[in-house]
């Protein structure tokens, strides 16, 4: 017989996760890998025998469980989990912006927390960066509201707009909003040469540079940067520099094994007319501040990540970087980032303190539906010895 697991499948901004509480997974932590790999259907390049979507925005776990008794502020934790597709392994080091938006919804939706019109905040404790994320969830008739006029680029119709705030996250994965200090700092990456990257620590720890640096416009679409590979080799090259550099893993060139998920790469551009890879239309450079590329999972991301989008905005903030000397800077706190499907926006408060700067609302705007709840079936032999 197959062991039953509760779960719920839910979207959040451009991406969709399964939902599973805590309370339903083996404590023992090869058992629970297993246990999730066997849910997804991994390692299977299309997870036909699971519920995973064979594409990274769709292969993301979210277990949620009581609040830690440590931080009496949270009402709940949530630990996310990027299930690798064709390999039988979870990062556990990343955050997902766009899923930190559903996780609200869901407990409220689950009486994990009880909802208060029109607006519930929800405390939560992320476990991948030991921080706090408030999200704002609207309430229609005691439940998350889905029906609302916010757009998502990336994401068909519309919906209520839920507010995450990642302030607390700065430098929870390498100890500083800037890992070494400084604005800019020059990597050397073998069978590249030197290069010029900003390295920036808030919701996950980024790497970015210059699109002209590589001999890129900035406006490619991602297929176009996909279908290139020893253009992508260069990039996760540079990644792997950039994560050395901050610390995160010992050798560049194990970036991929290591931790294959973050720091996210960010080319950067000034603000340009290109297409809209999704609508087939046309984004003009007056309705953007900068343009930006991400590799994410060693893929060109078909939109823009809920933690990039931050992380973005707060580098365009911080005088010095590579976002900030191509970002088009105005007099508000909103950044608005040309994707590959649209423009998202976000809002940020950054001040200088001694020794650095200070993060003080790091805002990503998103929507989340419920799309699924019931029963997974796992095989017994999950949890036999490998």
């Amino acid at each position: 017989m197959a062991e039953a697991i509760k779960c719920v499948i839910m979207r959040g901004g451009t991406s969709k996760a399964v939902f599973l509480k805590e309370a339903d997974l083996p404590q023992d932590e090869d058992a629970r890998r297993r246990l999730i790999l066997r849910v997804f259907g991994s390692p299977d390049r299309r997870q036909i025998d699971g519920l995973g979507g064979a594409d990274p925005l769709t292969s993301k776990l979210a277990i949620i469980g009581p609040p830690p008794a440590d931080r009496p502020e949270a009402q709940l934790t949530y630990t996310f989990g990027q299930v690798e597709i064709d390999t039988p392994e979870i990062d556990w080091r990343s955050l997902c912006g766009n899923i930190s938006s559903a996780v609200g919804a869901y407990a409220i939706e689950e009486g994990m927390v009880a909802p208060s019109q029109p607006l519930t905040r929800v405390t939560v404790f992320n476990t991948n960066l030991g921080r706090l994320l408030s999200v704002e969830v609207p309430i229609t008739d005691g439940h998350p509201a889905e029906r609302g006029d916010y757009v998502v680029p990336g994401v068909p119709g519309s919906g209520a707009r839920i507010s995450v705030d990642f302030a607390d996250t700065a430098g929870a994965a390498t100890g500083a909003l800037l890992p070494t200090g400084n604005p800019v700092d020059r990597l050397d990456v073998p069978g590249i040469g030197s290069i010029e990257a900003s390295l920036v620590d808030i919701g996950n720890a980024h790497v970015f540079v210059r699109a002209r640096d590589l001999g890129l416009k900035g406006t490619e679409t991602a297929a176009e940067i996909d279908q290139d590979t020893a253009l992508r080799a260069r990039l996760e090259a540079i990644r792997g520099a950039g994560a050395e550099r901050m610390g995160m893993i010992a050798e560049a060139a194990q970036s991929r094994r290591d931790s294959p998920a973050t720091p996210i790469l960010g080319v950067v551009s000034e603000p340009a007319d290109y297409r809209n890879d999704i609508a087939g239309t046309t984004v003009r450079a007056h309705e953007v501040d900068l343009v930006s590329r991400l590799q994410f999972m060693q893929q060109t991301h078909k939109t823009y990540a809920g933690t990039s989008t931050v992380c973005t905005g707060v580098a365009s903030r911080i005088p010095g970087t590579l976002v900030h000397q191509v970002a088009r800077q105005r007099n508000e706190p909103s950044l608005r980032i040309g994707h590959p499907a649209g423009v998202i926006e976000t809002e940020t408060v950054v001040e200088p303190v001694a020794g650095g700067f200070s993060v003080h609302r790091a805002t990503l705007g998103r929507t989340a539906r419920r799309i699924l709840e019931g029963t997974v079936y796992v095989p017994d032999d999950t949890l036999l010895p490998a």
